[in-house]
């Protein structure tokens, strides 16, 4: 199916009117110039396992619902040492049960390498976990290498899942609305918990199911989000390059649709405040040496800062690490909310989603902390 006839289709109803009462338009708190919200890679550190990871997720997913942030959404990855999140619906059911008002979401699922029914399932699974609290996230990329990507689809031929995203797309949202049409092979089949459930005989199931934004670092998915009337999440933490002429591509195309009115988009940003500024630029080589790894090949567990300041950059790694720490907002607290009230301005962001990576957890929880101080967020 081509965007264009998928565009057509959702205009004509096949997404059902879920506007902001859904939570897709959030609200500036303090002095903030957006909506604030998280996006969590669930980082291991060396030294480190994978538990302590995902109790720093519950403790985070805690401190920035306290604070005001607008949703916590977790990125699917695979095959990478670093990054606990492979299984975003798990870790979300989770966090639903540690948390009572942030949206939960994923930042996001990487369709081709699933079957939408088995999306749509796990997803209206976490709506009647957490009722009104759900956004699905939907990527085209494989959020790993190709041999990885190659078991996850069980084929040879990688391109295939990307390139037949719309129609995968247009079927999950079907299996998300129950709504098939006569004759077509899978009129007969609903994904539960869901809309099925309401209809049947003393049915009493919420209609209400997650909203679906695409996600993307370049331009297919901000021309799809425009066609269809979606939401749109940028990746301008790893195609910071890219983040404007995808911003306004989105913008161009967009049409109203059912869900939105006008076009909204958030943009992920890497962000590290700290209570100094050279303890900020030493956490920012590590991530800098974490990217080559993974650049080279070679992933790991997150390097903590003595390993990277003890590790010996070629040329070409250390002109690698300087343009892609360039695009991390990072120092003190008031440094930062200069960065993003920079940012903000430079690219018209309907919301920052800020991602902070750092060897130790703690370090992490008080980078949020620092940013809702200098906004301003409330404390609840």
């Amino acid at each position: 199916m081509a965007a264009d006839e998928l565009a057509d289709e959702t205009a004509a109803g096949t997404v059902r009117d879920r506007a902001a009462s859904d939570g897709i338009r959030g609200a500036a708190l303090g002095s903030a110039p957006t909506p604030l919200s998280v996006l969590d890679l669930v980082t291991v550190g060396s030294g480190r396992t994978a538990t302590d990871a995902l109790r720093t997720g519950v403790d985070l997913a805690g401190l920035t619902e306290s604070r005001g942030f607008h949703r916590y959404w977790v990125a699917e990855h695979h095959s990478m040492p670093g990054v606990a999140s492979s299984s975003p619906a798990v870790i979300l059911a989770h966090l639903a049960a540690h948390t009572d008002r942030i949206r939960l979401g994923s930042g996001g699922v990487m369709l081709p390498n699933h079957a939408p029914l088995v999306i749509a399932e796990q997803f209206g699974t976490l709506e009647a976990l957490a009722p009104g609290r759900v956004d699905l996230g939907l990527g085209r990329a494989p959020g790993t290498d190709g041999a990885t990507a190659a078991a996850l689809r069980r084929t040879d031929t990688l391109n295939e899942g990307a390139d037949d995203f719309p129609e995968q797309l247009s079927e999950l949202i079907r299996f998300l609305d129950d709504d098939f049409p006569d004759g077509h092979p899978y009129r007969r089949v609903h994904a539960v918990p869901g809309p099925v459930q309401a209809t049947s005989p003393g049915g009493v199931q919420s209609r209400h199911r997650p909203p679906v934004w695409l996600l993307g670092s370049s331009g297919f998915s901000a021309r799809l989000a425009g066609l269809l009337g979606l939401p749109f999440a940028f990746a301008h933490h790893f195609s910071a390059q890219n983040t404007v002429p995808a911003l306004d591509l989105y913008r161009q195309s967009f049409r109203p649709s059912a869900v939105l009115s006008e076009p909204y988009a958030l943009i992920g940003v890497s962000v590290l405040a700290t209570d100094d500024a050279h303890e900020a630029r030493r956490q920012v080589l590590a991530t800098g040496l974490n990217m080559v790894r993974l650049r080279t090949g070679r992933p790991g567990l997150f390097p903590s800062p003595e390993e990277a300041e003890a590790h010996r950059f070629s040329e070409l790694e250390r002109e690698f690490v300087d343009s892609w720490t360039a695009n991390i907002v990072h120092g003190t607290a008031d440094e930062v909310r200069t960065g993003l009230d920079d940012l903000h301005k430079r690219t018209g962001a309907d919301e920052l989603m800020l991602t902070s990576h750092a060897h130790r957890g703690e370090l992490r929880l008080r980078s949020y902390e620092l940013v809702a101080n200098a906004y301003g967020l409330p404390t609840t």
